[in-house]
């Protein structure tokens, strides 16, 4: 039995979709139907709202020890939300890194990065009355320094901004809150990370 833990914000932990519709759980399960048994429910530190100093805080509390046999990590958001820099979230992402990998055992290849999806291209968004050209730009800057950090570290960095783009005049990709994304996109993204082969390596 496999054990997977998930570190994030609001992506992660699925706000707004049940908890089996989270991209984790979906992940896991379509693993667990294709022979690569996970432990269910997912072990998940995420919450709605944390930037990616707050998500270190709470993983410093909690303490998750044990063998985790792959880490996901999906967080800055909030820091790009929030205004704050997007250097300061370099040295926090890194650290960030370098706690995920510890807890899969030091090993760097069994350590999944996810890419901050596009808020901007949601209804919340469009009335946000934010520059969405600038919002986009700023989040793209945010995910060339996590993929930056994740190449320095050998760690996988899988990009699912674009489908937030792709997709974001889907009304079904959109959960009711009008800012989350719906079971639908959590599943594009598990399709992604399946897409992947990342267990094969574990």
């Amino acid at each position: 039995m496999h054990r997977l833990l998930a570190l994030g914000d609001s992506y992660t932990i699925g706000e707004s979709v049940a908890a089996d519709d989270r991209w984790v759980e979906q992940w896991a399960a379509a693993m667990t139907a294709a022979g690569h048994a996970i432990e269910r429910p997912v072990r998940v530190i995420a919450q709605t709202g944390w930037t990616a100093d707050e998500l270190a805080v709470e993983i410093a509390r909690q303490m998750p020890l044990g063998q985790w046999d792959l880490v996901t990590l999906m967080v800055g958001v909030n820091n790009q939300y929030r205004g704050r820099p997007v250097a300061e979230y370099r040295g926090q992402f890194d650290a960030l890194l370098e706690t995920a990998i510890g807890l899969a055992g030091g090993r760097a290849d069994h350590v999944q990065v996810l890419s901050i999806p596009d808020w901007g291209q949601t209804p919340f968004g469009a009335a946000s009355g934010r520059d969405l050209t600038a919002l986009a730009g700023e989040i793209d800057a945010f995910n060339a320094v996590a993929r930056d950090v994740c190449d320095r570290h050998a760690v996988a960095f899988l990009d699912i901004t674009g489908l937030t783009r792709a997709h974001s005049r889907d009304p079904a990709m959109h959960a009711a809150d009008g800012l989350h994304p719906s079971a639908a996109m959590h599943r594009l993204w598990a399709e992604a990370l399946l897409c992947t082969g990342k267990f094969g390596r574990l």
